[in-house]
């Protein structure tokens, strides 16, 4: 998958920022507590949906899919603490339509959370009905690893980088 001049520019940006992403040991305890994250997050913004706090909804499901894809970064050994490039590695790596919806909804967060600009209940809904699936996709991602698929994933990425 080739993503042209704009993409390949910012994917080979975010390896060389501060605070961006870098390569580090494979590590399935951060992966796990970063998945468990994502599950108390979805569920924490089922209750907030079911409050009618739209606002927190909003930002607790984002943050469902950032954790997962965090889960899955520090599984293979990547480490990015800057969201634009955690998306977009896992974007390279797992596809775009896999991980399309998070841009979005990281937009629907940022809009919520520092502008005010809160999404309606349905829109809401068909968020958290998304991060749910992505989240349990995310796991059966991380069921399937071992150290010859966690390679792949490294070499894709380092490949490239030259």
């Amino acid at each position: 998958m080739y993503f042209g001049g704009t993409t390949e520019r910012k994917l080979k940006w975010c390896f060389k920022i501060k605070d961006g992403a870098k390569f580090v040991r494979p590590s399935k305890p951060i992966s796990d507590s970063y998945i468990t994250l994502a599950k108390n997050s979805l569920k924490r913004a089922e209750f907030m949906l079911k409050e009618k706090d739209f606002l927190w909804a909003t930002v607790l499901t984002y943050y469902a899919e950032y954790y997962a894809i965090s889960s899955f970064l520090a599984r293979i050994g990547i480490k990015c603490e800057n969201h634009f490039c955690s998306i977009l590695i896992s974007k390279f790596l797992l596809g775009e339509e896999k991980v399309s919806k998070i841009e979005d909804h990281r937009g629907m967060r940022i809009d919520a959370q520092y502008y005010l600009k809160i999404s309606n209940e349905k829109k809401i809904k068909d968020m958290l009905l998304h991060a749910k699936i992505f989240v349990s996709e995310i796991e059966e991602i991380l069921s399937s690893l071992n150290e010859e698929k966690i390679s792949s994933f490294q070499n894709k990425i380092k490949e490239f980088l030259k």
